[in-house]
């Protein structure tokens, strides 16, 4: 016969609280863990016990790095939700959102680039080869083969790339400066 459901409310006795926070702190910090390594997601994760001790769990990067990102994407959301509900404001909120947009972009077109590489993560880094070498693809089939051509191409990326991909005529350059950042990676397709 299995358990039946735990009444959700405060434990009284001190010793019992004690020991089902230290069960389930536990038991949550596993679960973070199989989502991250199951579901490849970034994952962080930060428990305050009543005594105000600190337990944390971040998936392959930084803990920072992670916060980072959430604090970008909240302060994104909450940008556009006040573009939508003030009409009187629009216009210095469109310019806020507008301008990060283009750093944004900028900062992508520098890493497509080759250029700033040394801050991104091994999956951010991996991310940027598979988006690079299916340009490339793109590239060849459309163009005959010329890699040197100047072309915009659209590929399927997920966040937090954009899914316009712009590529000049240094976009092979770039293909094997990115490569040479990456340890133990072998430049295979520098000739393309």
């Amino acid at each position: 016969m299995g358990r039946g459901r735990v009444q959700l409310k405060r434990i009284e006795n001190k010793i019992n609280r004690q020991v089902t926070f230290s069960k389930r702190r536990a038991g949550l910090l596993k679960k973070a863990y199989e989502i991250s390594i199951l579901c490849d997601a970034e994952v962080a994760l930060i428990v305050f016990s009543h005594k105000g001790k600190l337990f944390e769990y971040s998936s392959d990067s930084s803990m920072e790095r992670i916060l980072e990102r959430y604090e970008r994407y909240s302060y994104a959301e909450g940008q556009l939700v006040a573009s939508e509900s003030d009409p009187q404001g629009n216009w210095s909120m469109d310019y806020n959102r507008l301008k990060a947009k283009v750093e944004l972009l900028q900062r992508n077109h520098r890493h497509y680039m080759g250029e700033e590489l040394d801050s991104l993560s091994l999956k951010e880094l991996q991310n940027l080869e598979q988006q690079l070498d299916t340009a490339l693809k793109l590239i060849h089939q459309g163009e005959g083969g010329d890699s040197r051509a100047a072309a915009a191409v659209t590929v399927g990326a997920a966040k937090p790339w954009p899914q316009l991909i712009i590529l000049s005529t240094a976009t092979a350059s770039a293909l094997s400066e990115y490569r040479r950042h990456i340890p133990g990676r072998s430049n295979r397709n520098e000739e393309e």
